[in-house]
């Protein structure tokens, strides 16, 4: 078994060849930023059934929320289409607003009720698109509260930042 805090991005891909259709994959996402914006990274865990992996990124000026997002896209896009998705982020922008706000956005023609832009527009699109083809299920977890598969993305997202900051 994988130790809490060991990155294992080499054998993302072998997980993926390991999948069947219709498998049930759950993707702890997070993201980090050091500073607002600043260096960040995103991580993301991968369970099915007893096989694990990880995976991670890092932008070199960012912001959290972009971190957030970017964990939760990285991480489906990568997968199989005909797979069933659990998704768990500690970020409710994420959650909310893939599940709730964006349907709001679209109609807006992608405007806020305050009539500004969506901030990560760039970002909500493919999240959007990839929500829409695939079957996922969004849910919140509450944030560095003992979650392990929370805290080891945190971990991931974290370690983003500091393996790849200049």
């Amino acid at each position: 078994m994988t130790n809490a805090f060991e990155i294992t991005n080499k054998d993302i891909n072998d997980f993926i060849k390991s999948l069947h259709d219709w498998d049930l994959v759950e993707i702890y996402t997070d993201g980090s930023c050091m500073g607002n914006p600043g260096p960040g990274g995103w991580g993301a865990v991968f369970l099915n059934n007893n096989k694990r992996s990880t995976l991670s990124g890092y932008e070199e000026k960012t912001t959290n929320n972009r971190m957030e997002l970017m964990a939760a896209m990285k991480s489906i896009s990568i997968l199989p289409k005909l797979i069933n998705i659990h998704v768990y982020t500690d970020s409710e922008y994420v959650r909310n607003g893939i599940t709730v706000w964006i349907y709001t956005w679209i109609k807006n023609n992608w405007r806020t009720q305050d009539n500004k832009p969506v901030k990560n527009k760039d970002l909500w699109v493919p999240l959007y698109d990839l929500n829409e083809e695939r079957s996922i299920n969004w849910h919140w977890v509450k944030g560095h509260s003992n979650c392990l598969n929370n805290e080891n993305a945190d971990f991931l997202a974290r370690s983003a930042i500091i393996n790849n900051k200049k």
